[in-house]
């Protein structure tokens, strides 16, 4: 059950991700992630509120709280640096680097004290190497005195890449701790609330010295925001129930194959042009999955 809830965050996130590209670059990547936000907490609001969810799904005290609010404040570097590598960078590139943040993650759940089977583990590796391989781009560039035809072999970090890096580092810091600190003591869905509205009243705070605009956005790009504050939401409702019942580190390496699906719904819908090396870290992506669920 937790691999079919990671694949559902999956499938969701490689959704959301691939509409953010569209949203980020008409409204910026400020207000996307903002009214983004905002979308998916009052929906999660109303779920919480008409289910008894808010009442019976936190441990006692303030503790609980405080750990959410924590996750929050690295979702909110994690989100905002992924959604300034969609506004700047190509999608094919970016969601790959970003979706390897199950390097960190991973890490740090063996070293708190996680244990999995031998053939998790190769399959594990295998998925980070595809995750790796699809996120470089390899390709041939001049050695400085000769054409490209007499050039070498080499291998760069496309634009938006920076950013992507900054939100992996996050993301792998955040779900190593939601899932050691956070979720044993509050249910999937409230934390999920309670880092959709800390970071909302820190995109919030932030806007005037980030000299960033709140002016509410205009037009069809609300049709793109409420889909992706929608299935956003779900994707993290998903991936935090299922860190609640399974390994940490496998939860959250195939959660973190929504990059495969935003590269292959852009080179479908957008036509981004993989390299062979990228096509071929898509296919160990898909081989190690196989090889975690045998």
């Amino acid at each position: 059950m937790g691999i079919f809830l990671a694949l559902t965050a999956a499938l969701c996130w490689g959704v959301s991700d691939f509409v953010a590209r569209f949203a980020s670059r008409r409204i910026g990547a400020y207000r996307a992630l903002l009214v983004m936000q905002v979308i998916g907490l009052l929906a999660l609001t109303i779920y919480l509120e008409s289910t008894g969810g808010f009442l019976r799904s936190v441990a006692p005290g303030w503790q609980p709280w405080r750990l959410a609010v924590f996750a929050a404040v690295l979702n909110t570097v994690g989100s905002l640096a992924l959604y300034y590598a969609f506004q700047v960078g190509v999608m094919t590139i970016v969601a790959p680097i970003s979706s390897s943040y199950p390097a960190i993650t991973v890490t740090l759940a063996l070293l708190s004290g996680e244990r999995i089977r031998a053939l998790s583990a190769a399959g594990l590796g295998i998925t980070l190497l595809g995750l790796i391989l699809a996120a470089t781009s390899f390709e041939f560039v001049a050695d400085g005195t000769a054409s490209v035809s007499n050039g070498v072999l080499g291998a760069h970090l496309s634009r938006g890449a920076g950013w992507s890096l900054v939100s992996t580092v996050a993301f792998g810091i955040m779900f190593w701790f939601l899932g050691f600190h956070v979720l044993p003591v509050m249910g999937a869905a409230v934390s999920v609330w309670v880092v959709r509205l800390s970071t909302s009243c820190v995109l919030l705070l932030s806007a005037a010295p980030a000299r960033q605009t709140l002016r509410l956005p205009q037009g069809g790009v609300w049709w793109l925001l409420v889909v992706m504050g929608l299935v956003d939401t779900t994707a993290y409702v998903a991936n935090n129930a299922g860190l609640r019942i399974g390994p940490v580190s496998i939860v959250t390496v195939i959660a973190s194959l929504y990059g495969a699906v935003t590269v292959l719904l852009s080179s479908i819908f957008l036509r981004e042009r993989l390299r062979r090396s990228q096509w071929l870290g898509v296919a160990l992506i898909f081989t190690g999955i196989v090889v975690v669920n045998l």
